[in-house]
């Protein structure tokens, strides 16, 4: 039954009908309190009996009041009036993106603002645990002066884990028996993944799937699978490719690689996580090697480093942060090597090398004394008055080096100009320090747990200790994340080390489980590298909840030792590698050859 202009639900006047979806009919109507326009959303009385409806409606009431994002429509309460439920809602002018695609192709400059913004609400929501599982032009809107709006996430479902049983209210559109509306059913299931129309468990990947039929069709002007009807649309989602020649000739590359990776049928195939979407899009894993960088070579080549005796490191300069200062630079991505060729008086310790903040500076333990190379230089410089350093880490202004040296904390300056003793421990730090914004040195000691020390000296404080009834033996490795909020560390347990994250406030720490890691570093990417024996792996990871988000992927094998590779703070990776690339303990050279592979997210987005 359609509500009548005039009609008041509580302190809200309806004007006029504007829409009908799945989930109920949309009206426009005034806050006659608050004075405003909102748009509220009912359900006619005759499915008030439906259980499961009402439970639907009821979720998305709450599901919109979780989220919180300038691309997400607002809810602003849940009425009850005679006999009748509303969700009061933020109301959107303008038309929705269906409309606009209706008028043709939208230009490619006019579409990519669109997309990052839908991305950046879907991010927002996946952030919370939410997926939208209903994602489809007629439920974006676009505001006059540009801006975007998601609605709707009535059919929204906290996540599942992948795998779970079979369960066919997944498939929304064609279960629910309300919706008989041909149109209506047919408009959604054009953006339904694979695994969706099957009815099979839904994860944040159906909702990728959709952003790319959205913004193939942006591109186009067309839908990516179309069909006569539910049951020819849904077996072209199953069975067709999409027309890629429908796509606009003069398109980058990187969108083309976008959607391929986003519509591939599997999910083990399709990227995992909307952010790489959006990081993809806006030109981020595209880079060039900066000017009079030690090994750059021309744009698209992948230099294949040779190693020599004594010892050697590789640097990779192309992780997600850095990349993601570089803009939009045209040239495809690439990673750009470079050797360092130590000199017989200068062999390479096993233990750990260190990185400076801004990607410039590298640090090792090499002959007995800490070494300095210079990224734009190839000179080796080694620090007098380290010797017997180890466990090297820098300054947040990359500055100084500090060090372990005869149960001390200490630290130089790079230029060997000065050098001061922190203090003494007392026990032996594990692993190296982490220097933090707020001018304080974190560390972990063998045996023991978590410590904090002023950077200018002073006494250390402890943070946390092993809960040796939990089977805890150490914690050590920490960085410092999250403007001062979180501690990223190495949790050493019976059971063998995981990753684990430090609430500062709280005292409370918690494992990451299902990933075993000797050593982890977390990028601004928002990956979790972490090590694992010789191998260097990578997975999504949420600070906040400590859940991962994608499947991990190897990124490159041949690490010389354990807490072998080291990252700056714009995401800058360098790692120490197996010496001879001929067969260290049987290895091939092809397979040593491999760790100059790509980081896998750029692999994934290059053909």
């Amino acid at each position: 039954m359609a509500l009548t202009p005039g009609t008041r639900l509580g302190v809200y006047e309806v004007t006029a009908q504007i829409g009908e979806g799945g989930m109920g009919q949309v009206y426009r109507a005034t806050d006659t309190k608050l004075k405003r326009q909102v748009a509220i959303k009912i359900l006619p009385p005759s499915l008030a009996a439906d259980h499961d409806r009402l439970a639907r409606f009821q979720r998305e009431a709450e599901v919109l009041a979780s989220l919180n994002h300038p691309h997400i429509a607002a809810i602003y309460g849940l009425e009850e009036s005679g006999g009748m439920t509303a969700l009061v809602m933020e109301l959107v002018e303008g038309d929705d993106l269906s409309q606009r695609i209706a008028r043709g192709a939208i230009p490619l400059d006019e579409a990519l603002p669109i997309a990052e913004q839908i991305a950046e609400a879907l991010e927002a929501a996946h952030e919370q645990g939410i997926i939208h599982r209903d994602l489809k032009p007629a439920n974006i809107k676009i505001r006059p002066d540009g801006t975007v709006k998601v609605l709707d996430f009535g059919l929204a479902k906290a996540m599942e884990s992948v795998g779970g049983a079979l369960n066919v209210s997944q498939s929304p559109t064609i279960t629910t028996p309300a919706m008989t509306q041909a149109g209506m059913i047919l408009g959604t299931a054009a953006y339904m993944s694979p695994e969706q129309a099957k009815g099979r468990a839904v994860d944040k990947r159906s909702d990728v799937w959709a952003f790319g039929a959205v913004l193939y069709e942006m591109l186009t002007g067309q839908r990516v699978f179309g069909g006569e009807d539910v049951s020819d649309t849904l077996a072209n989602v199953l069975k067709m490719e999409p027309a890629w020649e429908r796509l606009p000739a003069e398109m980058p590359a990187r969108i083309r690689q976008v959607l391929r990776a986003c519509l591939q049928k599997s999910t083990k195939q399709r990227i995992g996580d909307v952010q790489d979407v959006r990081l993809a899009l806006d030109g981020a894993f595209e880079t060039t090697a900066p000017a009079g960088h030690a090994g750059a070579h021309a744009p698209g080549s992948r230099t294949r480093v040779a190693l020599v005796g004594g010892g050697a490191l590789i640097l990779g300069v192309v992780l997600a942060g850095g990349a993601m200062r570089m803009g939009r630079p045209s040239v495809p991505p690439r990673l750009t090597h470079t050797a360092i060729t130590l000199t017989p008086d200068l062999p390479l310790s096993p233990t750990p090398i260190a990185l400076s903040p801004d990607g410039q500076t590298l640090a090792m333990s090499a002959g007995n004394r800490l070494v300095l190379r210079r990224l734009d230089n190839t000179k080796l410089t080694p620090l007098p008055g380290t010797e017997g350093g180890s466990n090297p880490f820098f300054s947040p202004d990359s500055n100084w080096v500090g060090f372990v040296a005869a149960g001390e904390l200490r630290r130089i300056r790079v230029d060997g100009t000065s050098r001061q003793t922190i203090g003494k421990p007392g026990r032996v730090p594990s692993s190296p320090p982490y220097w933090a914004g707020d001018d304080a040195i974190y560390f972990g000691v063998l045996g023991g747990g978590l410590f904090r020390v002023p950077a200018t000296g002073g006494m250390p404080a402890p943070l946390t200790q092993p809960r040796r009834e939990a089977g805890e033996i150490t914690h050590e490795s920490p960085q410092v994340l999250d403007d001062g909020r979180t501690v990223l560390f190495t949790l050493n347990r019976a059971s063998g080390p995981v990753p684990a994250l430090l609430n500062l406030a709280a005292g409370e720490w918690r494992a990451i489980e299902g990933i075993t890691s000797d050593f982890a570093r977390y990028a601004p990417s928002g990956h979790l590298l972490y090590q694992r024996g010789e191998g260097v792996f990578a997975v999504a990871v949420s600070l906040a909840s400590g859940a991962t988000r994608s499947t991990p992927e190897a990124l490159f094998d041949g690490v010389f030792a354990v807490r072998g590779f080291a990252m700056s703070a714009d995401g800058s990776l360098a790692y120490s590698r197996i010496r001879s690339p001929g067969a260290t303990r049987g290895r091939s050279r092809s397979s040593v050859e491999a760790a100059a592979s790509p980081p896998w997210w750029m692999t994934r987005l290059s053909d």
